[in-house]
């Protein structure tokens, strides 16, 4: 295989990088894009195996990402997904570094926080593209002999030749141009005296790239006053470590806590309802859909789906393979709830038992959706609860294309935005906002309370005038019962 040099570097033009390509590293961010985007990299940020990259003096947040780099072959302009991995002539490992502190003066751009000297280590051999599958990959790092990322390019949200065709629509991409496809999830931050080593390989041929080895070393020189200084906040510490305990920063307590999720499974939707309508809140309810548990209370956390109406060219570019739908069912996490928007369009599946049996796997707590289902009886024998508005035979493509995720979106006649809480059952579908959530339960406990209090005075024989509603005399007295124990 031909070595990485000098030459290599002196040739190679562009350096293109992509955001956000493995599924890992999505889940990490908390989102998962619908299409690809980019940042650009200096052709001098470029260096060799076993050379140093300076931590600049007065930063504190370097960090790795090992990737695979694709290296481009012959010149492509507006080439086709199924023809773009054959302008690829060859890929290697890459470590895509950058420093977080000076990330926000470029307003996501990167230049600076990602085209420092030797920020851009590639090599240390390049594996001829014909000769693997681009969905066979592996890329692996190792810190201080410690291996801290392992994922395969079959994790991938974009594969390659996606990413090489949607890049080659604006510009001609040249040989030589190096496109850095993005890092699984376990990048980290790296200091002075760390060695960093990424391999690419191919396991069923046993092609390497061999390892890239790169040396943290400390700088000396200070950024001048007369541009942007080093600055961080919390959300660039959780970004560089991966999360915000590798961090050292409390992690955010979530708003569904389990008392809190007691506290609504305990008590009526009925009773849920009354409390947001004291609230003026009237149009909190998902409406018109049917459960395939009827005995299953449903209390999760919301992730959105939007289709929008099917068309032809729209579907070709962005209803096959890892679509939006497959994307937030692979990144559903333990509690979510997957609020889809058909747009109450009955005539065709958004959801089947496959999909569905996914969803339950990942720990979602139930999918609903104003849309068909398809393979309604295997959706029903399966143990995630689901709502739906009709079943129906055929695939979403028929009617729908799968398009955004995690984003605002209108559900059964609601309004339903990522991480409003949804609480379901037999009885109806509510949206509740998380600000309002606690106090809401609070107040259905107690008027639950209330209501047996009501219901054993009525069972004891005692009328119901001044009872229901409860007047003076009659709220004393359910206070003795509380504090004798009754509710309980």
């Amino acid at each position: 295989m031909q070595p990485v040099d000098s030459a290599t570097l002196k040739s190679t033009g562009k350096v293109l990088a992509v955001h956000l390509s493995y599924s890992s590293r999505a889940a990490q961010r908390g989102r998962v894009p619908a299409n690809p985007s980019y940042f650009m990299k200096a052709s001098s940020s470029l260096s060799l195996s076993g050379g140093t990259v300076e931590r600049p003096a007065g930063t504190e947040l370097l960090a790795f990402e090992g990737e695979v780099a694709l290296v481009i072959g012959k010149p492509a302009r507006r080439v086709s997904v199924e023809d773009a991995w054959s302008y690829v002539g060859a890929v290697t490992a890459s470590n895509d570094l950058g420093v977080y502190d000076i990330k926000y003066a470029d307003k996501g751009s990167n230049i600076r926080s990602k085209s420092g000297d030797g920020f851009t280590p590639v090599g240390p051999a390049l594996i001829p593209a014909d000769k693997v599958d681009p969905a066979a990959l592996r890329v692996r790092t190792w810190v201080n002999g410690e291996l801290v990322q392992d994922d395969t390019t079959e994790a991938l949200i974009f594969p390659f030749a996606q990413i090489v065709a949607d890049l080659s629509q604006l510009m001609t991409l040249e040989p030589g141009d190096m496109i850095l496809t993005g890092t699984p999830a376990g990048s980290s931050v790296i200091v002075p005296g760390d060695v960093v080593e990424v391999e690419v390989d191919s396991p069923s041929t046993s092609l390497s790239s061999g390892r890239l080895v790169t040396t943290v070393t400390q700088g000396e020189v200070p950024f001048a006053e007369f541009g942007n200084t080093p600055k961080v906040t919390d959300k660039d510490r959780e970004d560089a470590f991966g999360s915000a305990e590798a961090a050292g920063l409390a992690a955010k307590k979530p708003v569904l806590t389990e008392d809190l999720k007691a506290k609504l499974a305990s008590v009526a939707t009925a009773t849920i309802s009354a409390a947001l309508r004291k609230r003026g809140l009237n149009n909190v309810s998902i409406d018109g859909l049917q459960p395939t548990k009827t005995d299953r209370k449903v209390i999760g956390t919301a992730r959105t789906l939007r289709y929008v109406p099917n068309r032809e060219d729209l579907f070709k570019s962005h209803g096959g393979g890892f679509n939006a739908q497959k994307r937030i069912i692979d990144d559903l996490n333990e509690g979510d709830v997957l609020v889809m928007e058909a747009r109450g369009e009955k005539g065709a599946g958004t959801l089947g038992d496959i999909l569905a049996l996914r969803a339950h796997k990942r720990g979602a707590a139930g999918v609903i959706t104003d849309g068909g289902v398809r393979d309604l009886t295997a959706v029903a024998g399966l143990d995630i609860p689901a709502f739906y508005a009709s079943a129906h035979p055929a695939v979403l493509g028929r009617k729908h294309v799968p398009w955004d995720t995690d984003i605002t979106v209108a559900c059964g006649g609601t309004t339903v935005q990522p991480g409003d809480i949804i609480v379901a059952d037999a009885d109806g579908i509510l949206v509740l906002p998380p600000s309002l959530a606690e106090e809401v339960a609070d107040e259905a406990v107690e008027q639950e309370r209330r209501d047996a209090f009501v219901f054993q005075m009525v069972q004891e024989g005692h009328k119901v005038d001044g009872l229901f509603p409860m007047n003076e005399d009659w709220v004393a007295k359910y206070h003795e019962w509380v504090a004798a124990g009754g509710g309980q």
